[in-house]
């Protein structure tokens, strides 16, 4: 941050405000309190009729040219759901329909919440985007393990794995590790 978006003073001093517990940024000029707060990456595991799971090889940094499943950033007034479709269409033009609630992860110190959906598709079109240059589906026994792009993707492809070996179909909760 280099100025205050309140008064646009370039004085700011990380201090515990009066009723808080935790260090923010303050502007020492006009006492606004700058929060900073966690990024929403939202994404849907989406099946097709054979109930295999579609990777994207990232056309995009970070992690260019490898495997992750369809998601991205959450925008301001925008419900999970739709941030979810939207990131499906943006990265393959695909137009699937959520099942459920998949996967929520935290990753703490990215400072990111993760919600995957699970999802099928409604047609059987889909096409590469800037985000993405090849799009596939794969069986659970051929996904590229070594090749996906982040913790979040594995820890949700773990998931669908476990319910498709007779494991409960819970949501699955949990903090990663970055990868």
């Amino acid at each position: 941050m280099n100025y205050c978006s309140h008064c646009g003073s370039d004085h700011f001093k990380r201090k515990i405000p009066a009723d808080d517990q935790v260090k923010r940024i303050v502007c020492e000029n006009c006492g606004t309190i700058h929060y900073e707060n966690p990024r929403t990456i939202v994404g849907c595991l989406i099946l097709n009729d054979k109930n295999e799971i579609m990777l994207c090889r990232r056309g995009i940094e970070p992690q260019l040219g490898l495997w992750n499943l369809p998601a991205g950033f959450l925008e301001n007034d925008e419900a999970v759901d739709s941030g979810a479709l939207r990131e499906v269409f943006e990265e393959t033009r695909a137009e699937v329909e959520i099942i459920k609630l998949h996967s929520i992860y935290n990753l703490l110190k990215a400072q990111q919440v993760y919600l995957f959906f699970r999802a099928k598709m409604l047609k059987d079109h889909y096409e590469l985007t800037p985000e993405s240059t090849e799009i596939q589906f794969f069986p659970a026994d051929q996904i590229p393990w070594k090749e996906i792009a982040f913790s979040s993707n594995v820890h949700a492809l773990e998931h669908w794995i476990n319910i498709q070996n007779g494991a409960s179909d819970e949501l699955s909760i949990g903090t990663l590790k970055l990868h």
